[in-house]
């Protein structure tokens, strides 16, 4: 067959529970995907082992598998899914059983290798590519289970197996790496998230969830199910694409995406064609999540009402550190206060109290019940909107990188072979992306006071402690003014917490297109963060909100 349908019905561990049915009764499809896995996700799963040897998956796919495992066979679709997290072999063994009790003959095959020997970790796992999915598929698999391999793997690999792709065919690796990574979030590309949700068919109410058509060169059309909601358009494809990415060399595995090649054209209604991806062979090394627990925290939340707010938040802060220390205490205060008010909410601030400690006592109940202790001892007006309580562990994530030849990359086959998944031959360094010195413009003739996403979309997110910022032009007017205009000086001056931070920016002009990526934004990761938006979700709108000058003579 000439297209390999493939859609994705998990985006995240949480994720849209009912998605498996509403994908696999609402059209065709060849293969169809769920990523569980991000950063955060492999500390539940490292805590769940710890508790648990047995586990270390996520148990979720099981129970949506219950009920349409039946139906996937019966309509020979196959599933891929990283649900198998710390423990692959554990959900492929579970499965098996499932299939057992209901009466399924299931073909299960399993890839691991990418859990790292790290005395000192909690977790640390490598990123592996898709030929080991691919070897479980050409086994005969209905049902294939991975760890850590990347999101865009779980596409790739299916689309290997059918169009029997070699290392060396790496514009078609290319090409599927974006399809993969464009469907990876689920109803992300969509309309899930979008700037422009409101221009959406059904305001974003219920998007449904994608599907790349694969062609054996490695192009494709994004698109979903006919009569669910969202939309698939240009934007919101270009959207995803800037999503959690960096320079124009996406790194893999398998192959360098070259993200600058990328071309979306708008096919017809909710179809959007993905071509002229470019690859270049991968690095010769994988990229290593480690997660390690980085001791104890817990939160306390002051409501701060009416006058002299910055007083009251400096009594709150002298009279805490003086009961606890000062050591790991962080206070930030959001002035969410609004003068002159009839309303308690809109007239009050809030004054957030975080301690982090190694010590789970001083940052537990001593913390918690030193801030309850101040409720007749403080402030006017002093309450909470917070219980004691207990601190919880928190994790701490880090990245590094080991040769892709001391991996053992597996595929587990459904008869129980153990197949060796070998590195690729050809690798090479990719090389850094040129800078461009953007220089100062002329101001505009004349200009109108404006939000900047009167004319620009944007999307945010984190990789670890660093943050990535895309923002794109809504025409072919408006690129040339946003190139030159959103220089990192602008987005120090917009967004004056990144002002200090290392950032890096690179243009994309086929997406018109800028992408930022925010060294150090969110320390030492998600799990560890104490900022309002630790993952960095809302950066890209926080941007879109700055009132600017806008170019009269550029539409919105």
């Amino acid at each position: 067959m000439s297209v390999l349908r493939v859609g994705n019905a998990s985006g995240f561990y949480g994720d849209r529970f009912t998605a498996w049915r509403e994908m696999l009764d609402g059209g065709e499809l060849d293969v169809l995907t769920g990523d569980y896995l991000a950063e955060l996700t492999m500390l539940i799963l490292g805590r769940d082992r710890m508790r648990d040897p047995s586990l270390g998956y996520a148990k979720t796919f099981l129970r949506q598998a219950e009920g349409v495992l039946g139906t996937a066979l019966d309509r020979g679709v196959t599933l891929v899914t990283n649900a198998g997290g710390l423990n692959p072999a554990g959900l492929a063994d579970a499965i098996r059983s499932l299939g057992d009790r209901l009466g399924l003959q299931v073909r299960v095959g399993y890839v691991e290798g990418d859990a790292i020997q790290r005395p000192d970790a909690l977790t640390a796992n490598a990123y592996l590519g898709a030929f080991g999915i691919a070897a479980c598929l050409d086994a005969g698999a209905d049902v294939v289970v991975t760890g850590r391999v990347t999101d865009a793997s779980l596409a790739v690999g299916p689309a290997i197996a059918r169009f029997g792709w070699t290392r060396d065919d790496l514009d078609a690796l290319a090409g599927a790496t974006v399809a993969g990574h464009l469907i990876e979030c689920g109803a992300q590309v969509t309309g899930g998230n979008f700037s422009f949700f409101t221009e959406l068919p059904d305001g974003g109410h219920r998007p449904g969830f994608p599907i790349a058509e694969l062609h054996p060169d490695g192009s494709s059309v994004l698109t979903k199910h006919s009569g669910t909601g969202g939309a698939v358009t240009v934007e919101t494809v270009t959207a995803q694409l800037l999503y959690e990415v960096g320079g124009p060399d996406y790194l893999g595995p398998d192959v360098v995406t070259r993200l600058d090649t990328v071309r979306l054209e708008q096919e017809g209604p909710d179809r959007v064609r993905v071509s002229g991806v470019r690859g270049t062979p991968p690095p010769d090394t994988l990229k290593v999540g480690v997660n390690n627990l980085g001791g104890f925290r817990n939160a306390m939340t002051f409501v701060l009402c009416g006058l002299d707010i910055p007083a009251k938040a400096a009594l709150v802060r002298g009279q805490i550190e003086e009961s606890v220390g000062t050591e790991g205490l962080e206070f930030t205060l959001a002035r969410t206060d609004h003068p002159d008010t009839g309303d308690t909410e809109a007239a009050s601030a809030l004054l957030h109290v975080h301690l982090r400690d190694g010590d789970k006592s001083r940052a537990g109940r001593a913390f918690s019940a030193a801030a309850v202790e101040l409720a007749l001892a403080s402030y006017p007006g002093c309450t909470l909107t917070t219980l004691p309580g207990d601190a919880t562990p928190y994790g701490v994530f880090t990245a590094d990188t080991i040769a892709q030849d001391e991996v053992e990359h597996v595929a587990v086959l459904p008869s129980g072979e153990r197949v060796p998944i070998s590195p690729p031959v050809v690798t090479a360094t990719p090389a850094e992306a040129p800078a461009r010195e953007v220089t100062a413009v002329p101001a505009p003739a004349a200009t109108r006071r404006g939000p900047l996403g009167e004319l620009v979309g944007a999307r945010s997110g984190d990789k670890g402690g660093d943050a990535n910022l895309g923002v794109w032009a809504r025409t072919d007017a408006t690129w040339p003014w946003l190139r030159d205009w959103l220089t990192v000086e602008r987005l120090a001056e917009l967004l004056p917490e990144t002002a200090a931070l290392t950032v890096e920016r690179y243009e994309l002009p086929n997406l018109r297109a800028v992408n930022f990526v925010i060294r150090g934004l969110l320390g030492q990761g998600v799990a560890a963060s104490t900022r309002f938006d630790p993952q960095a979700k809302a950066l890209g709108e926080l941007l879109r909100s700055r009132v600017v000058d806008l170019p009269t003579e550029v539409p919105a």
